[in-house]
């Protein structure tokens, strides 16, 4: 029973860092696309990015406390 117990956290962390990554990807895209397209807004568009990459490594960081042991 224990056994189970530990591999349902360790799923559920890998599931956890697979979001986090493909929304770091997804975001990094984007920005790199808005930079392409208006050069001139790159500081804004670098602080929304940073604001968001930390955003999702936060919460895989909260899910890993969460279902790690």
């Amino acid at each position: 029973m224990h056994l189970f117990a530990d591999l349902v956290g360790n799923i559920g962390v890998g599931v956890a860092a697979a979001g986090a990554a493909i929304g770091i990807g997804v975001v990094g895209g984007g920005a790199s696309q808005a930079v392409g397209r208006n050069p001139g807004a790159m500081g804004q568009i670098m602080t929304m990015t940073i604001l968001a990459i930390g955003l999702s490594e936060g919460t895989f960081i909260l899910v890993a406390f969460l279902f790690s042991k």
